[in-house]
């Protein structure tokens, strides 16, 4: 059953009306599917995912105001109530009733509606490829490979260390969104998958944990890779084990493409969202064509599918969920902060073109400007002469997780592993737990040195401060920079 072919033709007839009422209205459909599998010693999990599956629609209309209307159920019989609702909000919301999704008023005239909707009609029905879909791969053979990956994990030896348990997760989404406006009439079908170890050590009463994640723009395929990466994460758990805590410091540094990642989303990601700019609460919006970072620095931020594939990730899409065409947004050019990213409402409210970066979490969830596969560009120094460089410092590897702070450029970032260096060597020591921080345009003015571009990776999700979960991916290179440890 495809359920948004067979709900179209309903939905177009909702947008008629609604066009016989409003200079502009759209429509959102999504048909979204999600689900979760784990294996360890501790039993099997699966589920579908309650966060990432859901059925709904989201009407938009521009009337002075703007006004949304989201619901799950639509019918030729339904048209009529649905119609009454949205004309009973748009109401409410000019008399300024609280609680309803709008901003300042707006001229709404012929040139407003061509710069919104365009002026050339566009069709199209695309999907992001995969070897094998997710969907129909029965529950019983993917726990049958990933029990085999659990149980290969814990039965590795160590002299050193005991393998308590080793979970592995595999996690996917299968996207289907229809976009519906007057000269729009847009289907996308996405789907990516995730997957994941998280293994436990234990030596004399003392337990570590490692991780190794793996994510793809693609499908089920991505689980002939959970063969090789449970010894990866048991390696580094072991490693922990004789870890010692870092003196306080600002330390010549050398960034994993990972911790790299960590630091492009949370350094200028957030603080380069548009409607942070609207709100006042990011520092960015006063620092257009200055510069921020070294000149070796430039960061994108792009859903767009690209033909390389290593440019493709959990965040990659066709259209998003205002309707407009993804684009590679260069943020940081050599140096020189050029531009932020934009949902639509922003780029109305602030003047500007949409970047294409409108994200919901859901059909009933507000569209926030959020970003996508995010990233530096790559240089072209090795990691070897990176490591030789360094009198001493610490070669930086496995987030954990960061937050920044857009209205002042401070970041606090969690890493779990950091190899000692002295006079370019890598010594065998290692300190962990670290903490990351610092002043952003310090840290990035500092980078010296970038290798050739590495990797992206997409394991986990981005809250909009606290809430509002979409998925993202982010990364670069291996990275020297001098940065604050603790």
């Amino acid at each position: 059953m495809d359920f948004l072919s067979d709900v179209k033709p309903v939905l177009k007839e909702l947008l008629d009306e609604l066009l016989k009422k409003y200079p502009y209205a759209s429509i959102l459909a999504q048909d979204n599917y999600a689900k979760d599998y784990s294996v360890s010693a501790q039993g099997t999990v699966i589920k579908e995912n309650e966060l990432l599956t859901g059925r709904g629609f989201v009407v938009r209309v521009f009337d002075e105001e703007i006004a949304e209307f989201s619901f799950n159920d639509i019918s030729k019989g339904t048209l009529g109530m649905i119609l009454t609702k949205i004309e009973r909000n748009l109401s409410q919301l000019k008399a300024n009733v609280p609680g309803l999704i709008h901003r300042k008023k707006i001229k709404v005239n012929k040139l407003f509606i061509e710069k919104l909707d365009g002026v050339d009609k566009i069709e199209f029905d695309k999907s992001t490829p995969f070897e094998i879909d997710p969907r129909t791969v029965k529950d019983k053979d993917v726990v049958k490979k990933l029990t085999k990956a659990s149980e290969a994990g814990r039965a590795l030896k160590y002299d050193n260390a005991n393998v308590i348990d080793c979970q592995v997760r595999f996690n996917y989404q299968c996207i289907d969104k229809l976009f519906l406006s007057k000269n729009k009439d847009l289907r996308q079908h996405i789907t990516w998958t995730v997957g994941a170890f998280v293994t436990i050590v234990e030596r004399d009463g003392k337990i570590k944990t490692g991780y190794k994640p793996f994510s793809l723009l693609g499908g089920a395929e991505i689980l002939d890779k959970l063969k090789e990466g449970a010894k990866s994460a048991i390696d580094r758990a072991v490693l922990l084990l004789d870890a010692e805590p870092i003196t306080p410091g600002t330390y010549e540094c050398i960034t994993s493409p990972a911790v790299t990642g960590m630091i492009v989303h949370e350094a200028f990601g957030h603080g380069v969202e548009m409607d942070m700019f609207m709100k006042d609460r990011a520092l960015a919006k006063h620092y257009i064509n200055k510069r921020v970072a070294s000149d070796l620095i430039t960061m994108h931020d792009s859903a767009l599918a690209s033909e390389d594939p290593t440019y493709n990730n959990v965040a990659t899409y066709f259209f998003d969920d205002e309707g407009t065409l993804p684009k590679d947004t260069v943020i940081i050019e050599k140096g020189i902060l050029k531009r932020g990213m934009c949902d639509l409402v922003s780029a109305i409210n602030l003047n500007k073109a949409s970047t294409g970066n409108g994200r919901r979490e859901s059909y009933s969830r507000k569209a926030y400007t959020r970003m996508t596969n995010t990233y530096f560009e790559g240089g072209t120094d090795s990691v070897e002469d990176m490591i030789k460089s360094v009198k001493y410092g610490f070669l930086l590897e496995d987030p954990s997780n960061g937050m920044e702070d857009p209205k002042n450029w401070g970041i606090q970032c969690m890493v779990n592993t950091a190899r000692e260096i002295k006079d370019g060597k890598l010594t065998g020591k290692v300190f962990s737990p670290i903490v990351l921080t610092g002043y952003v345009p310090d840290l990035l003015k500092s980078v010296s040195m970038l290798s050739p571009f590495d990797s992206l990776g997409g394991s986990g999700f981005c809250g909009k401060g606290y809430k509002e979960w979409v998925k993202v991916s982010d990364g670069g290179p291996y990275m020297k920079a001098k940065i604050t440890l603790g």
